[in-house]
């Protein structure tokens, strides 16, 4: 067909052709969403809860909300240290390349009594590991009853300040702030947070991990 035109024709149509592949060629790609890794331990996984109510599940829901697009798993494990943190997270790295990994971890091993200079390390080596592999890391720290004593109490909560400063990384200074004394905000066994206290861990870890994931709180 294009030979039976006049040459002007033939010209401005094989202009217009070359423009529109052009246009299309240019055309962004639709991103993928960025993924967000959890890895952390009961707290994280919803431990006692009914599905879709732990805070991570909260988180996905604020996400949505808020159209931001993000893919968020989940790779916490009830019952977890942070030496099994630090065996698993190789692998979820590997496997989910996450653009941001919120540790939560330690927990288990205050109330073991475990050596805290072990578990600093083995939180060292979490935040170095996903520093390397691309990933803004935010830690999120607990606090042990009094009845560990003093010393170790104080230790223990020192210890996520030392690693984060160290990584220049931010830090959640207590997930269980504003309501670690109340009874009635924790389940029977008095370590897991009721439902009623989900919606308030969220909004403690919000205000630091927002930067991570917009720029902007």
């Amino acid at each position: 067909m294009i030979a039976t035109l006049r040459p002007p024709l033939v010209a401005a149509l094989r202009l217009f052709v070359a423009s529109c592949l052009a246009a299309l060629v240019a055309l962004p790609a639709h991103a993928a969403p960025r993924t967000l890794l959890v890895i952390g331990d009961s707290i994280s996984a919803g431990y006692g809860l009914a599905a879709g109510t732990g805070w991570v599940s909260l988180l996905e829901g604020r996400l949505a909300d808020r159209k931001l697009d993000w893919h968020v798993v989940n790779a916490s494990i009830s019952g977890d240290t942070t030496a099994g943190g630090l065996a698993r997270l190789p692998a979820l790295l590997a496997r989910e390349k996450p653009s941001v990994v919120v540790i939560e971890l330690g927990g288990n091993d205050g109330l073991r009594g475990s050596d805290l200079t072990r578990m600093q390390n083995n939180l060292d080596a979490m935040t170095s590991l996903a520093q390397k592999a691309g990933a803004r890391v935010l830690l999120v720290g607990m606090q042990l009853p009094p009845n560990y004593g003093a010393a170790y109490v104080k230790r223990f909560a020192s210890l996520y300040a030392d690693v984060a400063k160290a990584h220049h990384a931010p830090l959640v200074p207590f997930l269980f702030e504003g309501f670690a004394e109340r009874d009635d905000w924790f389940q029977a066994d008095r370590i897991h947070p009721a439902p009623v206290a989900q919606q308030r861990m969220l909004d403690n870890v919000w205000p630091y991990l927002a930067p991570l994931l917009t720029g902007k709180p």
